[in-house]
């Protein structure tokens, strides 16, 4: 997968070097010289390219045109924008994530310029603050703009009605994946003949109506 980030901060570089670990072709686009010397340091000359993201023709030098996906994580939120609508209104980019710096932006980050996923740090904070209060309740890991739905974990409580069923003898609302099941550490891909423990975190995808047939079931 080719992917295009914008932005060579912190951030930035941290999401190219996980992503270039993982065998991905990864480009950084970064202004600000001084940024530039610092992290062609740590990464291969061809992956930088100097210039602002919201140019055209930085994005054409990068490989915009082949790019599977656009990471715009400046810390500049009008940046951000503009790099997310060139890339899918120009570029035809099939994926567009962005990084919310200010959470009074958060709302412009719609499919209408481009994004495709807005990430809101503050906002994904004040879940965990919140959520963690109530160990009974959903915990949401990350949200999606699109038909509100979301990725959560829940763990299953010793009272819970799934205890010790299998899955496929489950009443799984209809809008919900389980994704996956961390037991003693070890992850499980959940089948229909998986049985549900005391103790197991449960990866879940769902909307958030169904949250709370989640808590009845598991909780």
């Amino acid at each position: 997968m080719k992917v295009i980030i914008v932005g060579g901060g912190q951030v930035g570089t941290y999401l190219a070097r996980m992503l270039l670990d993982n065998g991905h072709d990864i480009r950084i686009i970064e202004h600000r010289e001084k940024v530039v010397n610092k992290i062609v340091k740590e990464f291969p000359p061809e992956v930088v390219t100097f210039g602002y993201g919201s140019d055209p023709d930085v994005l054409e030098r990068a490989g915009i045109s082949t790019a599977d996906v656009v990471a715009a994580v400046s810390v500049q939120d009008e940046i951000n924008l503009v790099v997310s609508t060139l890339a899918k209104t120009e570029f035809g980019v099939p994926r567009v994530v962005a990084r919310v710096n200010n959470p009074k932006n958060a709302w412009l980050y719609n499919s209408g310029m481009g994004v495709d996923v807005g990430l809101n740090q503050a906002d994904l904070m004040a879940h965990f603050v919140v959520e963690e209060m109530d160990i009974e309740d959903v915990l949401t890991i990350l949200k999606f703009r699109k038909g509100d739905y979301s990725i959560a974990t829940i763990k299953v409580s010793p009272s819970a009605k799934a205890v010790n069923q299998l899955i496929k003898n489950l009443s799984i609302p209809k809008n919900t994946v389980l994704i996956a099941i961390t037991r003693n550490e070890t992850m499980l891909i959940p089948k229909g003949d998986t049985k549900i423990l005391v103790d197991d975190d449960i990866l879940v995808l769902s909307d958030e109506a169904t949250h709370k047939e989640l808590k009845q079931l598991f909780n």
